[in-house]
């Protein structure tokens, strides 16, 4: 799979698109079997739920930053990033493992040589 740094925010992407990097993080990707326009509506969410996080802290009300969370957790299984993973090889999670301790270690040790 190519390496598809826009759709990750510039961060470099596993060579299999699972996961992007950042600081050494690996993070996993939206599935990408989503339709283009359910991929949308779902970020939509996730990023109306972030700005709920905000606003909720901003006003000191917790019952809101709680709820704003679950809408953030709900937005981020549906489009792939938690949850059940989206492959089916049988490959195992490495969301949020350092990339270094995982077996995209040389692929990573890599890309600082570019």
């Amino acid at each position: 799979m190519a390496d598809d740094r826009s759709a990750a925010g510039g961060n470099p992407v596993t060579p299999d698109g699972r996961y992007f990097v950042v600081r050494g993080r690996l993070w996993r990707m939206s599935d990408p079997g989503l339709g283009a326009t359910e991929r949308q509506r779902l970020v939509d969410e996730l990023m109306d739920a972030r700005r709920a996080v905000g606003a909720a802290r901003r006003e000191g009300d917790a019952v809101a930053e709680k709820r704003a969370h679950a809408a953030v957790d709900a937005a981020k299984h549906a489009l792939g990033e938690r949850g059940p993973v989206w492959w089916d090889d049988g490959a195992p999670d490495l969301n949020r493992h350092l990339a270094r301790n995982t077996p995209y270690a040389d692929w990573f040790a890599e890309q600082g040589k570019r």
